[in-house]
């Protein structure tokens, strides 16, 4: 993206896949962006995901409502775009329950999503075998969710930057944020960065797992925290592994606030071949060692669920740190203590999946127009209030 010179309505600070879709929505809406990361395109936590784009990990409630509205962004930017630059699959998602107890607890969930606008089918043993061959035969029940979706992360962040570049967006690489400038009113007036500085009325904190830092720089903090996981991938295999699996207690595991090692198995394909196979979740700040006894717990499971896999090799393993919010929920929309200082981070694992609507409903605010949801639930200062 080449720099015009002019001063931009809105700079985003982060060029994951949330700041991308930040950006790529705010150019559409006809305002001038600039977007700033200090390393490279997705470097950050978007280069460390599976790029889910889920409805069926939610339970009822406004990220819900979120996923709902971004699964609908999702498919309308494949058709915009065209599905393979953004390798966008309509692959679906199979929950699976392995006892009577999580056979219970996935058909009441079912229940009450489907209440809310949500396509699930329950299904029996025999259902959850037709849909998945391979799978184990030990299965009380499962869940069928034909809106749950993948992209290709990495891929799907720089399609969302070219496309907000050919809108008149600016990308500046290898600039790092350092302090925001004051108007005389108080409010944002743009940023101070290693490259200069860069003038605007909205700054977009995009930050993902940096976004705690990005906040205390502006003076209105809010507490997104680093929660490690990491992902094992085995050699190209032919399709053997036809939608996206995770049994029943993933679900619990995602709401979960404990700090140490939580592991539930979610098993996927991708267009490559490769089978994809998470997810682990513990809170241990920025700490990128390697763990064995995770790689190992999460290879058993898998197996668990899908038998053959126990002769398939492993190629490598990869981690990412998800920008974890204490209430599960991310913060998004103008911070009330901050004029001109919008938020678009804290997504935990599901930045990927939600990164549309967010984008969508920052450029909302930015240009003035009522949110198709309300942002009352992800504000910036409800940490504040619980304090």
């Amino acid at each position: 993206m080449v720099a015009t010179g002019r001063s931009p309505d809105v700079v985003v600070v982060g060029a994951g896949v949330v700041g991308a879709a930040c950006a790529y929505y705010c150019a559409a809406a006809g305002l001038r962006v600039a977007v700033l990361d200090r390393g490279g395109v997705a470097g950050g936590t978007t280069s460390g995901g599976e790029g889910n784009i889920l409805v069926s990990d939610k339970e009822l409630g406004p990220e819900l409502d979120l996923a709902l509205l971004s699964i609908r962004l999702w498919a309308r930017l494949g058709e915009e775009f065209g599905p393979a630059s953004l390798e966008l699959e309509h692959k679906g998602g199979v929950v699976v329950a392995q006892s009577a107890d999580a056979a219970r607890g996935l058909a009441e969930l079912a229940a009450e999503q489907r209440a809310r606008g949500v396509s699930v089918d329950d299904l029996t043993p025999a259902q959850v075998a037709e849909l998945e061959p391979n799978l184990t035969k030990d299965v009380a029940s499962g869940a069928y969710y034909p809106q749950d979706k993948q992209v290709q992360p990495m891929l799907a962040a720089a399609s969302l930057l070219r496309q907000a570049g050919r809108l008149g967006a600016e990308l500046h690489t290898g600039v790092e944020v350092r302090a925001f400038r004051r108007r005389a009113d108080g409010s944002v007036g743009g940023v101070l960065t290693s490259a200069g500085e860069f003038s605007a009325p909205w700054v977009v904190n995009a930050a993902g797992t940096w976004g705690g830092e990005v906040s205390k720089l502006a003076g209105a903090p809010i507490p997104v925290l680093p929660r490690r996981g990491f992902v094992l991938v085995t050699e190209p295999l032919p399709r053997v592994i036809r939608h996206k699996v995770y049994t029943a207690d993933y679900v619990a595991n995602v709401s979960s606030g404990d700090a140490g090692l939580e592991t539930s198995v979610v098993v996927e394909g991708t267009q490559a071949g490769t089978v994809l196979i998470g997810a682990s979740r513990e809170r241990v700040g920025f700490d990128r060692q390697f763990s064995l006894p995770v790689v190992r717990k999460l290879a058993a499971q898998a197996i668990g669920v899908f038998p053959f896999l126990a002769d398939v090799s492993l190629l490598r393993s990869y981690l990412g740190f998800r920008p974890y919010c204490p209430d599960h929920l991310p913060v998004i929309g103008e911070d009330p203590r901050l004029p001109g200082l919008a938020h678009a981070c804290g997504h935990e694992g599901a930045g990927i999946g939600l990164a549309a609507a967010t984008g969508h409903l920052i450029a909302q605010v930015a240009t003035g127009v009522k949110p198709e949801l309300d942002l009352t639930p992800f504000r910036a200062d409800r940490f504040e209030e619980v304090a």
